[in-house]
Parts: structure tokens; C-alpha cells; sequence
């Protein structure tokens, strides 16, 4: 074997142990890249389903207009604020704790 053949081989077992490492070091178990903390823990005695039928409730009781009111800035009554305020803090805990995944 020349030595341009084996420089060549070489240059080619390189370029394949470099693309190895890189995908090597992008494969990321456990899904926590970019900083993720991971899931967050729910309050006590809360699940994912009874958050989940909360939230259904609210819906059905039309409190995401309420909340969007609210994040508008429009004028809102206390109640309805204490209402949009707790859809939010269900729906962080819901997101939060990956429950729809």
C-alpha cells in the first residue's frame, strides 16, 4: 500500500470518528437538554386527571375568556380575576408536571 493510500484511509477513519463523536455528543438521553429541569411535581393530592377535569370545567364555564380579558388588561371583577388566576395556576401545575404528554 502507498502512503497516499494509507494517508487517504486515515483521512477517511478521521472524517468518520469525527461525524461519530458529533453525533455521539448530540444524542441526549433523558430528554433534559438546554437546561430542561424536567417535569415538576404536582401539589399534594393533586393528579393529572383531576387537574385535567378542573380545567374541563372552567371551560365549559367559559373562564378562558375571562383569562383573556385579564391578560388584555381589560377591566375584570375580582371574582373573575380570582377565576382567571386559578385557571392559570392549574394549567402551569397541568404543563408543568407534563400531564400532556
Amino acid at each position: 500500500m502507498s502512503k497516499s493510500t494509507a494517508d487517504t484511509r486515515f483521512m477517511k477513519f478521521l472524517v468518520v470518528a469525527a461525524a461519530a463523536m458529533l453525533i455521539a455528543g448530540c444524542a441526549n438521553e433523558g430528554g433534559s437538554g438546554y437546561g430542561d429541569p424536567g417535569a415538576r411535581a404536582l401539589p399534594a393530592g393533586e393528579s393529572c386527571k383531576s387537574i385535567r377535569a378542573e380545567l374541563n370545567r372552567m371551560d365549559a364555564r367559559g373562564i378562558p375568556s375571562k383569562v383573556e380579558a385579564v391578560n388584555a388588561g381589560r377591566s375584570v371583577s375580582s371574582k373573575d380575576r380570582e377565576l382567571a388566576n386559578r385557571y392559570n395556576s392549574l394549567l402551569n401545575s397541568y404543563l408543568g408536571a407534563r400531564c400532556h404528554v
